[in-house]
């Protein structure tokens, strides 16, 4: 009951201003505070605001929201620790390790040397230039 007679008074008042602005000669802002000075009233007459203090005021209604909080919160806990362990792959990380004892090798051919015994040969600086010679002779720099 209270907060029907609050809406209607916020309408009333709502009204008288926007009477003041239609007295001013402010037709578009006077119409306009009428259409929000409306609302509340509205509101009160469809039931809207019945139901609103309905669950405002009600214990249970409170204690509900508290578990759908609490819900929520556990839930994205999880998949944040879940993450994390995951060490954000979004897959198991592998703590297995072989027969031997040893954790599996990430890449096992990296072990062995990929160059040769003498290690890497430097390229005459002539050889460096001559595809980009090529190139330009065939455009025609």
């Amino acid at each position: 009951m209270l907060a029907e007679t609050i809406c209607s008074a916020v309408s009333a008042a709502g009204l008288g201003i926007a009477a003041v602005s239609a007295y001013r000669r402010r037709f578009l802002a006077a119409a306009r505070i009428a259409a929000y000075s409306l609302v509340p009233v509205g509101l009160v007459m469809t039931g809207v605001v019945e139901w609103l203090t309905g669950i405002v005021f009600n214990p249970t209604v409170w204690i509900g929201f508290g578990l759908l909080g609490l819900a929520w919160l556990i839930l994205f806990t999880t998949r944040a620790v879940e993450r994390r362990s995951l060490g954000g792959s979004g897959k198991p990380a592998k703590k297995k390790a072989k027969a031997g004892g040893s954790p599996e090798a990430v890449a096992p051919a990296a072990s062995k040397p990929s160059l040769g015994a003498a290690g890497p040969t430097p390229a005459a600086p002539a050889d460096d230039f001559s595809d980009i010679e090529a190139i330009l002779k065939k455009h025609g720099i």
